[in-house]
């Protein structure tokens, strides 16, 4: 599908993750639909192999620069892992920019939880304990569930279960961006500026695709595309990790977002990690190690509270 793009853009080169094996999984539901505007808006469901419920819920939601990536490609693996600890993992697609404009993408997220909520008993899902994870643009997605439950703008309430709040409990977020404008001035200040052809700030870059404009023209629409507009008092746990090296989403976006964060929250609800010499979707991020100190995380505030 990434062919469709218009204009050509140099991210459409990056293969497709490969499919993720899951196989071994004996309790799946596969191709959901949580909404019918798009045959994007699908999910699938993980369950643990033992247990009657109510199991907290991991949402997985992919990157892809806005553009690719899928529920089921091997993107949704450190996810998985929590089916170990009592989670149950549901991993989502959304509409693409090739397909639709922000906040298309965000009204589908927000969907995708109140479908989560809707059907809670039958799938054994904790309702009240939901968390967000994902990468880069799955990173952008879990923080913008983070901040902008009850914003209308960014909500479609036809997409179905309206009835249903789409607060998360919980964001884990991997390398995501905020800031769409701020980023070629924090790449070069990092030494990290792209060639020409490859920056942000163009007309062919995700973010530019994603808002249907040249970001630099749009500096509202920017805005309204920052979680950080939308941050308040009551918002929830936040885990932010980013790579110190990493070329495609600065460091500074995580850096900057996590003290916006802290000064709303307070420090006990923000927690930020800076992977040294790490760059974008770094294989270190997936490591046993790593995994765990998530799985943590979310243990700490979605089986403790």
């Amino acid at each position: 599908m990434i062919e469709k793009l218009t204009p050509p853009t140099h991210y459409a080169i990056h293969e497709a993750p490969p499919p993720a094996d899951t196989a071994h999984i004996r309790r799946k539901f596969l191709d959901i639909p949580y909404a019918y505007v798009s045959p994007a808006q699908k999910l699938d469901i993980y369950l643990p192999d033992e247990g009657p419920g109510s199991f907290p819920v991991i949402m997985a939601i992919h990157g892809g620069a806005f553009m690719g990536g899928d529920k089921a490609d091997m993107q949704v693996l450190p996810m998985l892992e929590g089916l170990k600890r009592g989670y149950v993992v549901v991993a989502i697609n959304y509409r693409l920019s090739w397909e639709a404009k922000f906040p298309a993408l965000v009204q589908d997220a927000k969907a995708a939880v109140r479908w989560v909520r809707s059907n809670a008993q039958k799938y054994l899902f904790n309702a009240n304990k939901i968390a967000a994870w994902g990468g880069s643009a799955g990173g952008y997605l879990s923080t913008m569930l983070g901040t902008s439950a009850g914003i209308p703008e960014l909500d479609d309430l036809s997409l179905g279960n309206q009835e249903q709040p789409c607060n998360v409990q919980a964001v884990v977020a991997w390398f995501g961006p905020t800031d769409f404008l701020k980023m070629d001035e924090q790449l070069a200040a990092s030494g990290l500026l792209p060639p020409p052809g490859f920056r942000h700030g163009e007309a062919n870059s995700p973010e530019s695709l994603l808002l249907g404009q040249t970001i630099t023209e749009i500096p509202d629409k920017v805005k309204a595309a920052n979680p950080e507009t939308y941050i308040r008092h009551d918002g929830p746990a936040y885990l932010l990790q980013h790579g110190t090296k990493d070329p495609t989403v600065p460091v500074q976006q995580s850096i900057d977002f996590a003290q916006k964060l802290k000064q709303a929250l307070g420090e006990d609800k923000v927690t930020l990690e800076l992977l040294e010499g790490a760059e974008h979707a770094d294989p270190r991020f997936e490591t046993p190690q790593n995994v765990d100190r998530v799985l943590n995380f979310l243990d700490i505030h979605l089986k403790t509270k």
